[in-house]
């Protein structure tokens, strides 16, 4: 189970109003519709936080400040990974990927039947390892990945941000945001 939500920061305090990702196939379009929400709630710097979780597993919050490119904080990267939404999130550039570089490298290196030249083809215990993810070099880390200090100025440290875990952490951002009360609203 899901839940999104935009927290815009307007000269009254914060305004949140939940979200439908249905929509929203990448983090560009995320940015669009935070953008978008800023402009309707007339935001102070319009700056605007997307929260997304799933249950317990992960968290995530990315902050848009105008035309500035998004800022993104997963609580579990390895956990994000598994579920559509947290897919949206795990930019190559936030893993850490050059995505020109593999794409054209690994094609231009590979054979016909797929292995890499001069390379004897893969054993069937070598291809359960593969697909398991477990020695691919394309592993999503385990733990928190992004930016620690995208709340700092907001009031949650970069300790006070890697703390958090668990049902409660988006409750915990936003009490301390002082938007408590109407992030509960749309909840």
């Amino acid at each position: 189970m899901y839940f999104a939500a935009l927290l815009a920061r307007t000269e009254d305090g914060w305004e949140a109003s939940d979200t439908e990702l249905d929509d929203v196939e990448t983090l560009s379009d995320l940015s669009d519709l935070a953008r978008e929400a800023a402009a309707e709630a007339d935001a102070e710097d319009d700056t605007v936080l997307v929260f997304i979780e799933q249950e317990d597993a992960w968290f995530g919050v990315v902050r848009v400040d105008g035309e500035e490119d998004p800022r993104i904080y997963i609580s579990d990267a390895a956990a994000a990974a598994r579920s559509s939404y947290g897919e949206i999130l795990l930019t190559d550039e936030l893993l850490g990927k050059d995505p020109d570089a593999a794409d054209d490298d690994e094609l231009d290196a590979l054979d016909l039947d797929g292995t890499e030249d001069g390379e004897p083809e893969a054993s069937a215990d070598d291809q359960e390892e593969d697909d398991d993810g477990a020695a691919g070099s394309d592993a999503v880390p385990s733990g928190p990945i992004g930016d620690t200090e995208i709340l700092a100025d907001l009031g949650v440290s970069e300790k006070e941000l890697l703390a958090l875990d668990g049902a409660d952490a988006l409750s915990e951002i936003a009490d301390a945001l002082g938007a408590a009360e109407v992030l509960e609203t749309v909840r």
